[in-house]
């Protein structure tokens, strides 16, 4: 029989007895697979050997803590913006969401990579491993995409300035739906047949087939890469790099003036609220580039596989896995530490928690997690 006439599992052990042959050796990084899960491992992973469980057990403790903070910061950032009447703002709205997929993400990845870790394999089956690799690809696609309307947002308030139509309630409700519907769509179409869902090198969490050799599977990795990385990519560098160049010529002409009148500045109180706003934007900014340091090593990974540019150790996908989830604890920090209203409000709730926010802080017009700012009700 021919080797491409092989179902998938058998290939892979055919693969796997060659290898196994020319090395003298007879274990493997598969060896305590589920015979279940069998058929979904790639021939790729026959060649690589254990990994030392030491691995596994700092991968477990890595993530029962990160899991424990976002859960808990994420929690706090969630009744703290939907119980503060200040912060209860249609934009704050998408400050919300972001929280919630950031929640969903540790809540639903991280205790099952804890025991997996623990049995250092994947425990629970195929079915399983679908459902997991697409929530965790779900709230990841979530996330950026409402960090995108967040962007958007602080470019119609500080670009557009007074001509800016404000964000409803409506509006931003609309937007939520869409993005979660959107990036459902993209995350249910390997369990669909477009890809497929598998095991990760490490064998402990499930991720998209980016090693099959097909171009129909491979077709999805890129058309995902570009709807869901590269895209928001360009459309948050398009928002920020008009955000700062309003900023600059606002700055410029204050200054210009500031010298005609002979005056030290003319920063009116309205003129405080939008260098708030400028520096709630750099805020998102700085969020936004976390997302994008978190998920750039998964997307190196799944073109490396794709392309065949780089050799994939069951090492480093475990890398991929931390810092691609490790992003969803970035935000309630971030929150804490740059946001006054939300200080404020953590301070009130959890005085044990929070620093006392200065008396000048209380009184700022701003708001959200990632440099969303309280709207002016309308006269």
């Amino acid at each position: 029989m021919a080797f491409d006439d092989l179902d998938p599992g058998a290939a892979s052990i055919h693969a796997w007895s060659g290898k196994m042959e020319l090395s003298g050796s007879n274990q493997t990084v598969v060896d305590k697979v589920l015979p279940e899960m069998l058929h979904l491992i790639d021939p790729h992973w026959y060649q690589f050997p254990p990994m030392n469980p030491l691995w596994y057990g700092m991968l477990g403790f890595t993530i029962s803590v990160l899991g424990f903070i976002s859960v808990t910061g994420n929690a706090m950032v969630i009744y703290i913006f939907t119980t503060t009447k200040s912060l209860k703002t249609p934009s704050n709205l998408l400050v919300v969401n972001l929280a919630v997929s950031d929640f969903l993400m540790m809540a639903c990845m991280a205790p099952p990579l804890v025991v997996n870790s623990y049995n250092e394999t994947w425990v629970f089956g195929p079915l399983f491993c679908a459902i997991y690799a697409c929530g965790g690809s779900l709230y990841g696609t979530v996330s950026i995409w409402t960090m995108t309307g967040i962007a958007f947002d602080r470019y119609n308030v500080i670009v557009k300035g007074i001509a800016a139509k404000p964000m409803t309630i409506n509006g931003a409700l609309l937007r939520i739906f869409a993005i979660w519907l959107s990036s459902l769509a993209w995350t249910v179409a390997p369990i669909l047949g477009w890809n497929r869902y598998v095991p990760e090198g490490n064998m402990t969490a499930c991720g998209t087939d980016y090693l099959s050799k097909d171009w129909f599977s491979r077709s999805y990795i890129i058309a995902y890469a570009i709807f869901c990385y590269f895209l928001p990519l360009f459309l948050i560098i398009y928002s920020y790099f008009f955000i700062i160049q309003a900023v600059a010529a606002h700055e410029k002409a204050m200054r210009e003036q500031a010298k005609k009148m002979n005056v030290a500045s003319l920063r009116s109180s309205d003129a405080a609220n939008t260098s708030a706003e400028c520096k709630l934007a750099k805020v998102a900014l700085m969020t936004i580039s976390l997302w994008f340091m978190a998920w750039t090593p998964y997307l190196v990974i799944n073109f490396a596989g794709v392309f065949e540019t780089a050799p994939i150790s069951p090492l480093g996908t475990i890398w991929g896995s931390v810092f691609a989830k490790a992003n969803a604890v970035y935000n309630p920090i971030v929150y804490g530490i740059s946001h006054p209203k939300y200080r404020a409000a953590l301070y009130q709730r959890f005085p044990s928690l929070a620093c006392q926010p200065s008396p000048d802080e209380n009184t700022s017009v701003a708001s959200g997690k990632t440099a969303v700012c309280e709207e002016k009700p309308p006269a």
